[in-house]
């Protein structure tokens, strides 16, 4: 019973030590326990603690974030040291001091730009003015600082940090999934009698679909992060553009889901007892929204997808998806045409339920993708060669701009 526990405890460890948090877990710690042997040998002090905490700092999520924060972490280090020897040799350490050093430590952190580690300047001064040797103190922690920064970068090039994309695409999934749960209750509710008090109810949770796009958003920006100067990783500007704009894509589908939303609430209250549609007319909106429905979470499965062969099967699921729903939409506006004849009252409540569902199968279609995925391809490619014309040549030189356009619709291998 033992050994089998033990054995299946082990086949989990081995699942999981690809999965990003035990990498970067694994990384974190072999960072600070390097830095920390190295400060014993280089370091004056008797516990320098100070490099494997900026060991453990510097090393980020990802290789682009390691080396920013280690720069910051480095210049807010060292100005909180200088600070500490100016105050040290002009007035010494007493309470007023202390507030002047915090200020001063903080002013100067803005000033040289270190972004969240402005505390980290007014830290270093205190602790390094709390002490009796400064001089001594200082030149200590400066050296485990830059033991701890270059450690810390050291291991994201021999130990590659873990790349983000398969999260990222995960929230995306389930952004997806939730807006298609959304659009199924609607429509449920569309073919029958429902107070507008439930209708707002499902204004409110479109409402709430903004809190869950900044989420993916995060998810999406650090995936994004992780692409960058990645040594693992080829094509790396292809994926952070499809991930991108499929997530615009959605964004846009979940505006427009609040609106359609908005009108069903602002009908509900226009008909008050009387059915939200009549029967047939409610019965197509519920088939038409299951079917946009599926499509979205289809989509979600396209640009998320990390195999051409399995793009290109998603790709035709969608088209046909897309093409079904088109026709049920054409449909729909058959009987909304004869319904507004019937009853104008209602005529702007009712045409704009098919403007919306249009708007999100029009956002959903492969050619809009397509084109908006190139368009977005050439306009961050434009602000690279701005922003850096040298190297951009070199990139032309070695085919890589070739490549990518060559593999637009696909999405080629997923790094691992």
């Amino acid at each position: 019973m033992r050994e089998r526990k033990l054995t299946t405890g082990l086949l989990r460890l081995a699942k999981r030590r690809r999965e990003p948090v035990v990498v970067q877990t694994l990384r974190s710690a072999t960072a600070a326990t390097i830095a920390y042997v190295i400060a014993l040998r280089l370091s004056p002090e008797p516990a320098p603690l100070t490099a494997p905490l900026t060991a453990l700092l510097v090393v980020q999520v990802t290789f682009y974030a390691t080396l920013t924060n280690g720069i910051r972490r480095v210049n807010s280090v060292v100005a909180g040291v200088l600070v500490a020897i100016a105050f040290s040799v002009l007035v010494g350490l007493t309470w007023w001091s202390l507030a002047l050093l915090i200020v001063a430590a903080l002013a100067v952190g803005h000033l040289v730009r270190v972004d969240e580690y402005v505390a980290e300047v007014a830290i270093s001064a205190m602790l390094v003015l709390g002490v009796t040797t400064v001089g001594f103190t200082a030149w200590a922690r400066i050296v485990e600082t830059l033991i701890g920064a270059v450690v810390g970068t050291a291991c994201n090039l021999l130990l590659p940090p873990p790349v983000w994309v398969d999260e990222a695409g995960r929230s995306i999934e389930d952004l997806a999934r939730r807006v298609r749960q959304l659009m199924l209750r609607m429509g449920e509710e569309a073919g029958g009698r429902i107070p507008w008090e439930r209708a707002a109810e499902r204004l409110h949770e479109a409402r709430r679909l903004d809190h869950d796009i900044v989420q993916v958003d995060a998810a999406l920006r650090q995936a994004e992060d992780s692409l960058r100067l990645n040594p693992r990783v080829k094509e790396g500007l292809l994926h952070r553009v499809v991930l991108r704009t499929g997530l615009d894509t959605l964004e846009i589908c979940t505006v427009v889901l609040r609106v359609l939303a908005r009108s069903f609430t602002d009908l509900a209250k226009a008909r008050g007892p009387e059915e939200l549609f009549p029967a047939r007319v409610g019965a197509t909106v519920e088939q038409l929204l299951s079917e946009i429905a599926d499509a979205v979470v289809s989509f979600a499965v396209l640009v998320t997808t990390h195999l051409s062969e399995n793009a290109e099967s998603a790709e035709a699921r969608l088209s046909a998806e897309l093409h079904t729903a088109a026709g049920t939409r054409d449909r729909l506006a058959e009987l909304l045409q004869e319904e507004i004849r019937k009853d104008w009252a209602h005529w702007q409540l009712l045409g704009a339920v098919l403007t919306e569902t249009t708007r999100i199968i029009d956002e959903l279609n492969t050619e809009h993708r397509t084109r908006r995925l190139l368009e977005e391809l050439d306009r961050v490619s434009r602000g690279q060669r701005a922003k850096r014309p040298r190297l951009a040549l070199l990139r032309d030189r070695l085919g890589v701009q070739e490549e990518l356009w060559r593999n637009h619709a696909g999405f080629g291998e997923r790094p691992r």
